[in-house]
């Protein structure tokens, strides 16, 4: 039977809305972008709103299609109304953990009672590995939230039409989410939450059900929502399609050539370890009689642990992985740690330990935040400010065997960089690196990449073309380039200096070896 709550969920929708923001938001503006993920992902957006055209994603004006646009469009929203902060930035992260928390919360509530859909909301937010990336600026908390979003909305649809309830409304909406999911991060917007709920229904002998949720209607909304973007681009740009499907999905799950590469016993080590202590609540789940619980109950279990268990399998076949991936699974898991955690009674000193569980979780979620920020050896943010500072519309910036993806965000650039590297050097298309991402962009626009995407011979005849330009490097191109040793250092941090190069001034004239008259700058 199934646990009427004492009041509508809407009721307490919008408190819980507000807590799970102020306590994410809390200490997201503490520290400055992480490259290369945060920059990378900022800059793009930042790039969305300079130049007006919310459709292409550019990295340095350069179409980028590694993954498609719902991150930018609510970064490069949420930009337009705070300018280019850090709070801004993470926008995207913390909408996506608002959206699986607030569901999560709201499926319990509904199917297990109100006191059950707290004590898994407290598990949940207290999460490190949570609290972390819901405030950290990629793609990964977004799509999480999707699916979590996604597979709770299908179970609901599901349990209500096997109880005769309506069903139709949230069925819709499951489906409007899959197309965010998509929008978010690509296929596994659908994939994932497919698995999850139709091992599910299957496993529970729930054939009519399947055919229940499949609803055209419901394909329609996917469509209307996921579909034009993907058109639009493969219209503008020849080759999208085969880029973003086979190349950025297909070729990058299954080949070895991308980062990251981990054994597949990975994501399971890293579940347990950043769910600590809250895991060592979860050992009545391996206990004789957890699943035949009454109805609902025993099936929201198996939801929760087939979540858990299709997400770190399906991730665990490639070998490119990073620890932002597994992030679906965190929300299944805290449900979980929540429910057992009551299995086996609740006296007065099991309370108290499970309060200090909480407490201690929370901390260590802090600790993290804190420590990036004091840290901020992943940053160029100080040498993006020094830029800013003094950093004229229409000088051009270069960069010299680097791209710094967090210095255009931070310098409020209006226009792309020059990014000066040996392009033709055959390593670039096998190496999952920055040059790599440029690369594969500038094929989508060989025009604006040949202007962009100088070699170091061409270098010293583009400066010579501007009056004054702004240089970045590391500090060891000085014997690459020697007419550095004649520019003005202007800052240097984390090994990476700003040089101001003005090529009317004598020694820095003949150090370039200028033949004409410079621009002006």
């Amino acid at each position: 039977m199934t646990v009427q709550a004492r009041r509508p969920a809407w009721r307490d929708g919008l408190a819980v809305l507000a807590l799970i923001l102020a306590w994410l938001a809390a200490t997201a503006w503490m520290r400055p972008l992480m490259l290369p993920d945060e920059g990378r992902y900022a800059t793009v957006a930042w790039e969305m709103l300079r130049s007006g055209d919310w459709l292409t994603p550019t990295l340095d004006g350069l179409p980028f299609f590694h993954k498609p646009p719902l991150f930018y469009w609510i970064t490069g929203a949420a930009l337009s109304v705070l300018g280019p902060s850090e709070m801004a930035a993470r926008a995207a992260s913390l909408a996506g953990a608002t959206l699986g928390a607030l569901s999560l919360y709201i499926f319990t509530r509904r199917w297990c009672g109100p006191q059950a859909a707290r004590r898994a909301l407290w598990v949940l937010l207290v999460q490190p590995l949570f609290y972390v990336g819901g405030q950290f600026a990629n793609l990964d908390m977004l799509v999480a939230g999707c699916i979590t979003a996604t597979i709770l909305a299908l179970a609901h649809a599901a349990l209500c039409f096997e109880q005769g309830q309506p069903h139709r409304r949230v069925l819709l909406l499951a489906y409007g989410l899959t197309a965010l999911g998509v929008l978010a991060k690509g296929l596994i917007g659908f994939v994932i939450p497919s698995m999850v709920v139709g091992l599910w229904l299957v496993l529970r002998w729930r054939w009519r059900t399947v055919v229940a949720l499949l609803s055209l209607p419901g394909l329609v909304v996917f469509l209307l929502v996921a579909a034009p973007w993907f058109v639009a681009m493969q219209q503008r740009f020849d080759g999208f399609v085969h880029y973003f499907f086979v190349v950025q999905h297909f070729q990058r799950f299954a080949a070895d050539g991308f980062n990251n590469v981990q054994p597949f016993w990975f994501y399971p080590v890293v579940v347990v370890v950043c769910s600590l202590p809250g895991i060592l609540w979860a050992r009545p789940l391996l206990a004789r009689g957890y699943f035949t619980a009454s109805a609902p109950r025993s099936e929201v279990r198996w939801l929760m642990v087939l979540a858990v268990g299709c997400v770190l399998l399906f991730f665990s076949l490639p070998q490119s992985k990073l620890v932002g991936y597994i992030l679906p699974a965190v929300p299944p898991l805290a449900w979980l740690i929540a429910d057992a955690s009551v299995v086996s009674g609740d006296s007065s000193v099991r309370r108290r330990w499970w309060w200090a569980t909480l407490v201690l979780s929370a901390l260590l979620g802090l600790a993290v935040v804190v420590g990036l920020a004091l840290d901020q050896r992943h940053s160029r943010r100080s040498l993006g400010l020094a830029l800013r500072a003094q950093h004229q519309p229409g000088v051009p910036v270069f960069m010299l065997n680097t791209y710094l993806y967090d210095v255009p965000f931070y310098a409020r650039l209006q226009e792309p960089v020059h990014v000066v590297d040996d392009w033709s050097n055959p390593e670039i298309a096998r190496r999952d690196n920055w040059r790599k991402e440029i690369a594969d962009a500038g094929k989508f626009a060989p025009d604006v990449a040949a202007r962009l995407l100088l070699t170091p011979e061409a270098l010293p005849q583009a400066l010579c073309r501007q009056s004054v330009s702004w240089v970045i490097a590391a500090q060891d191109q000085r014997g690459r380039y020697p007419f550095l040793a004649q520019a003005e250092a202007v800052y240097t941090a984390s090994g990476e200096t700003l040089w101001r190069v003005d090529s009317r001034q004598g020694a820095q004239f003949t150090a370039l070896n200028c033949s004409g008259t410079p621009n002006g700058g």
